[in-house]
């Protein structure tokens, strides 16, 4: 549950803003490098990931995840300064050893990671942008921002931006969820012969899943054009066990439907 709070900002990248910055890199065209990346034109893009929980400090790994964020660009609503983003993920846990997917730990249930939709709007403000996300339906509806920590830097032939996170949030048992995260995104457009040129390197620090205490969770995650194109192994889930998330939302509507 910890982990899956986390998660819930894998694509809306900070919970509240923090003291602004003279300069976070963004102008018009890099603004539109970030959306182009991030949730592509009006087509489906998904966002494969995978990666590895490890245990703290031993560093013992203990499971793997895999999962996928498929989005697409609200075009009807979307300007060159404001992208909309409609999209949903899930995610799975699967074993160290042998990559099949675990439904429990020590008898207790492990189910997945699943969102049925997120609606995200991204706006330039400045030399800066504005994240807000709604997610959620009836009274559980949510809508969190605005996040500001976004900072982009071209290197290269590679813009990279990236956002901290820092998590100190109450929970029900009186405790507090405490964790630190950290999301890298590389747009390599402009380089010549990279097969996939949009990626994502997510590190998270905190509680793990399923109570194995504090550990260190790092997942790389890479954009596909073509849901085929992704491996063979999350199709097999998603078209057995997950079909909603075989495509993103188709626009707004199915948003406004599913908020209900």
């Amino acid at each position: 549950m910890l982990f899956a709070i986390a998660l819930t900002l894998f694509v809306s990248t900070l919970l509240a803003p923090r003291a602004s910055a003279a300069d976070r890199g963004f102008t018009p065209e890099v603004f539109k490098q970030w959306a182009d990346m991030r949730v592509g034109q009006g087509q489906p893009v998904y966002w494969y990931a995978v990666g590895v929980a490890y245990t703290y400090p031993e560093g013992k790994p203990v499971m793997r995840l895999e999962g996928i964020d498929a989005a697409r660009l609200e075009t009807q609503l979307s300007t060159a300064t404001e992208a909309h983003q409609v999209s949903r993920k899930v995610f799975v846990y699967r074993d160290i050893e042998t990559n099949a997917i675990l439904r429990e730990w020590q008898g207790k249930p492990l189910p997945p990671i699943a969102y049925p939709y997120q609606y995200i709007t991204y706006s330039l403000r400045g030399n800066g942008i504005e994240t807000m996300v709604e997610q959620g339906a009836g009274a559980r509806l949510q809508r969190i921002g605005p996040g500001t920590d976004i900072t982009a830097r071209q290197i290269g032939n590679t813009v990279a931006f990236s956002a901290p996170l820092f998590l100190d949030l109450p929970l029900p048992s009186g405790a507090r969820m405490q964790a630190f995260e950290h999301y890298d995104f590389f747009n390599q457009a402009s380089a010549p012969g990279i097969k996939h040129p949009y990626q994502i390197s997510w590190l998270r620090f905190g509680d793990l899943p399923a109570g194995l205490g504090k550990g260190v969770l790092h997942m790389v995650s890479w954009r596909v054009d073509q849901y085929g194109d992704l491996p063979p192994s999350i199709r097999a889930y998603l078209e057995s066990e997950a079909r909603l998330w075989l495509q993103p939302p188709r626009d707004i509507a199915e948003i406004r439907q599913l908020q209900k």
